[in-house]
């Protein structure tokens, strides 16, 4: 076995303990799951802001002459838009915790239930509210808590909870022995009543001893010392290039790099992106206090046409490959390709374990994304503020993403130009590989 095999193969490893990994992949499945609800909010905040809004800065249709009337919709969208985007984390909660719970081989709905119940037993339920020159004290739940900014306690709440309740679950000295003649479903649920009692008294204890003790609670601490710490890596330049280069990596072995990332990113960008969309629709925002680096600042400008940016491998190869085989996957690859689907190019050509292809493939997300953060930053194109599905065109998707910002889309448009440039002297090596071969 030679050293490309014997890395190839380490490389699988790492790969299939990752993926069957049973809390990574119940993340992993969650957010997956969760994406409509991200694409819903974002696009009722979209509505809100260039259809129904006569108060908002920008372009709205409402500000047209005979269309003021369309503002009558705009609690509407904003019914709907605090019913996915803010109620996000509760959702994920849910989802984690029937996922796990799958994988500790119960079936059925309690563990979403105990992880539910745990989250919000970890919570505090006072919210502190000035009416007038009056500060009072109402029952009730803080958005914070359900929105973006409670999804790390959500997810460790939910793994840790459901872990507990699994193991409370076995112990034969916590079942309610019950009669044969009584049906296996009442008999399972009173099997479960201990082990949720326990399991949520043990979660509520838990927060109320380091508010106790610290004065801070499980929320506190988890969002000061593990979530903020974290979107503060993933969410600048550097971390987001690092998991980038991480996914191309594993990629260029045959492996699918972005489900191996998936639960290390899709929280974190997807909790920046939506925490854009809030921020956006609160009157008098600033710009200073948007992400730059999100989940469509990801597929905007380090997935154009699919991992690796290979529309501009697609373009180079129609426009400059002399070999067939090249030409007529790249043709094959035109339709897919629109809609960001890569796969027939990593494959066909192929990009996998092909060290001439393998350069680029890895390079080129990278120098895009890194263009279009300067540009962000120096104001050209503007941050990002809406979800999309994945399947979007490009330049259509660059539009809904910054909310119809031109400078956006030309931005996105220039570095397709750089995908192009990238690829193309490789491309043209690879006709002298071709020839080569031939001739050999």
């Amino acid at each position: 076995m030679n050293i490309s095999d014997a890395l190839t193969e380490k490389m699988l490893m790492v790969a299939n303990k990752i993926s069957n990994q049973k809390h990574m992949y119940a993340i992993k499945t969650a957010f997956t799951t969760l994406m409509p609800v991200i694409i819903t909010g974002a696009f009722c905040t979209l509505v809100v802001n260039v259809v129904c809004s006569t108060t908002t800065d920008g372009i709205s249709l409402a500000k047209v002459g005979g269309f003021a009337w369309l503002e009558m919709f705009t609690d509407l969208f904003t019914a709907a838009n605090y019913a996915t985007l803010n109620f996000f984390t509760v959702a994920a909660v849910v989802l984690i915790g029937l996922e796990l719970g799958l994988k500790n081989g119960i079936k059925g709905f309690m563990p979403g239930v105990v992880s539910l119940c745990c989250f919000v037993a970890c919570l505090s339920t006072n919210i502190v509210a000035t009416v007038g020159e009056e500060t009072v004290t109402v029952a009730g739940l803080a958005k914070d808590y359900t929105a973006a900014r409670g999804l790390f306690l959500g997810m460790i709440v939910a793994l840790v909870s459901v872990e507990l309740f699994t193991v409370l679950r076995k112990s034969e000295l916590l079942k309610i022995h019950m009669p044969d003649s009584v049906p296996p479903n009442v008999t399972n649920s009173f099997n479960n009543l201990f082990p949720f009692m326990l399991t949520v008294i043990i979660c509520a204890a838990i927060n109320f001893t380091a508010i106790q003790v610290i004065g801070l609670s499980l929320y506190d601490i988890i969002y000061a010392f593990v979530q903020e710490p974290l979107q503060a890596v993933v969410q600048g330049l550097p971390g987001v290039m690092l998991l980038m280069f991480v996914a191309q990596i594993f990629w260029c072995v045959g492996i699918h790099g972005n489900q191996i990332i998936k639960p290390i990113r899709d929280p974190l960008l997807n909790a920046a992106i939506i925490a854009n969309t809030e921020i956006v629709s609160q009157p008098n925002y600033s710009p200073a206090d948007l992400n730059i680096v999100s989940m469509s600042f990801w597929d905007t400008y380090g997935n154009i046409g699919g991992s690796g940016c290979v529309i501009g491998l697609l373009i180079a190869c129609l426009l400059f490959s002399k070999r067939e085989d090249y030409k007529q996957v790249a043709k094959l690859s035109i339709a897919p390709n629109v809609f960001n689907i890569s796969e027939t190019l990593h494959f066909g050509l192929p990009i996998m374990l092909n060290p001439l292809l393998m350069i680029p493939f890895i390079i080129t997300p990278l120098i895009t994304m890194a263009f279009g953060y300067m540009m962000t930053v120096i104001g050209f194109a503007d941050i990002l503020i809406y979800a999309f599905p994945w399947t979007t065109p490009p330049l259509l998707n660059a539009w809904i993403a910054s909310g119809g910002s031109i400078g956006t889309v030309i931005t996105q448009l220039l570095c397709i130009v750089i995908t192009i440039v990238v690829y193309a002297p490789f491309v043209m090596i690879a006709n002298k590989q071709k020839i080569d071969s031939t001739e050999a």
